[in-house]
């Protein structure tokens, strides 16, 4: 139990209107400062002034990458427990509230939008593009001894882009599909699987944080190179959780985290990077755990190449994998 003095500390942090729509919003996910000053319509160091005061009461995490700041409600203590009991407790209905879910879709579509017009533009280099700072040859070796000589029913790659994933393995699942939000991807990803003779995998256009319930459930998830474009790589994580089967597992590939705004500003990168401390954590938030991490140090050794990391995740109880 806290102490009488720290619990006064917590309540008088969330004791406030716009700091209690600030938990609001990021039960919703994480978000970084810049869209919670879209959302709210407040000045960048008044919003940022209100977080500050929720982080030193424990009630919400703080996570710098780069120039940004991404911020999440914590996921422990008594103050974790206290900011969803007053989350759950707030009128879905309030004006403000209302308002400020209004607005979170309105940055989250712009952002989509954002995304796709990026997608679109690079879509027939996108192969080529994702060579320059990656050692890609190393990576897909590390992805094929993972899976070993195993046959799985049922492969879904999200954010399929090219359809590569689906080509390297298609001796090793009965039934592919990917699923990416770009049809200028889809379109490319679709004509390489006809042209490999790879007629047991398909390729959809849909939201890959919002799936299609009509996909069903699959017995393997690959992310590839894909999170670092969204703001709330948990929230995705979650979407995925949810159309994996019981004992199935996630292969995820990105980059360890870097300092390379440029990438924000030219290839629509929402995350600088994922590290180890909030993979765990995304993954225990989903009833899973980092089962393997292997990495792939930047073999170009210069300022402008990245390491990247494959990371496995399965369940986290015995019981679901039995």
């Amino acid at each position: 139990m806290p102490e009488l003095d720290s619990l006064v500390g917590v309540l008088k942090a969330a004791g406030e209107n716009t700091r209690l729509r600030l938990l609001a919003l990021l039960a919703e996910g994480e978000l970084s400062v810049k869209d919670l000053t879209e959302i709210l319509g407040q000045s960048q160091p008044r919003v940022s002034r209100h977080l500050k005061l929720l982080a030193d009461a424990g009630l919400v995490a703080r996570n710098a990458e780069g120039a940004w700041a991404y911020y999440a409600l914590a996921d422990e203590g008594a103050a974790a427990e206290l900011a969803l009991w007053l989350v759950a407790h707030l009128d879905t209905n309030d004006p403000d509230r209302v308002r400020d879910r209004e607005r979170l879709d309105w940055v989250r579509n712009a952002q989509q939008e954002q995304a796709a017009n990026y997608f679109a533009k690079i879509a027939d280099s996108w192969d080529a593009q994702r060579n320059l700072h990656v050692p890609e040859s190393a990576v897909e070796a590390a992805i094929l001894k993972v899976i070993g000589q195993r046959r799985v029913d049922t492969l879904l790659d999200l954010g399929t882009g090219t359809g590569r994933m689906l080509e390297l393995l298609a001796e090793h699942y009965r039934r592919g599909l990917g699923v990416d939000s770009s049809r200028e991807m889809i379109a490319i990803a679709r004509a390489k699987l006809v042209a490999a003779g790879i007629n047991h995998a398909q390729v959809r256009l849909g939201d890959i944080a919002n799936l299609d319930p009509s996909i069903g459930q699959a017995d393997m998830i690959i992310i590839h190179q894909v999170l670092h474009y969204f703001d709330d790589p948990g929230r995705m994580l979650a979407a995925a959780r949810s159309a994996l089967k019981l004992g199935g597992e996630l292969l995820i590939v990105d980059f360890a985290p870097h300092e390379l705004e440029f990438l924000r500003t030219h290839h629509a990168h929402r995350r600088l990077g994922l590290s180890e401390v909030q993979m765990s954590g995304w993954a225990r938030a989903i009833g899973m755990k980092v089962d393997a991490l292997t990495t792939f140090p930047n073999e170009k050794n210069d300022e402008e190449g990245l390491t990247v990391c494959l990371w496995r995740l399965t369940a986290e109880h015995e019981t679901e994998t039995a």
